[in-house]
């Protein structure tokens, strides 16, 4: 697999791991504010990233970052923060085979978003996937 192809390996890891967050996630919220559970959580991940950057050399001078990037980073921060509260509290008061497949709208959202925002191009696979999303989503949800 080439470095065009490498993403798959990538998105497959974010699901695997992503089934962890939920699972753990599920066991981890019992008996504590959600909100703490996120905070904590947050800290571990800025532990492990700094790591990461560390090991890899991958620091760089904070200005000089272009200003677009600052902009959508830190919002993506506060979408991401966000999400994660609701999803801890939805966790507490949920269960995690409900919860999670909900949560996972975002993918169909992210298409929606895609095309309308970032100019990309609609395809019958992408429509009718996003579509079997949404409609699992409800499935899930109502059954």
């Amino acid at each position: 697999m080439d470095l065009r192809q490498s993403w798959l390996l990538f998105a497959l890891g974010s699901a695997f791991f992503a089934a962890l967050t939920a699972l753990f996630g599920k066991l981890g919220v019992a008996g504590i504010n959600s909100n703490l559970a996120t905070f904590i959580r947050t800290v571990v991940i800025l532990a492990v990233t700094a790591g990461i950057v560390s090991l890899r050399g991958e620091w760089a001078r904070p200005a000089g970052l272009p200003w677009h990037s600052w902009l959508f980073l830190v919002l993506s921060g506060i979408a991401t923060g966000l999400s994660w509260l609701c999803y801890y509290r939805a966790l507490q008061l949920g269960p995690v085979s409900k919860v999670a497949p909900i949560d996972k709208l975002s993918v169909a959202m992210v298409i929606v978003l895609g095309l309308v925002f970032l100019g990309e191009k609609p395809s019958l696979p992408l429509l009718l996937g996003g579509g079997l999303i949404v409609a699992g989503a409800i499935v899930i949800a109502v059954f």
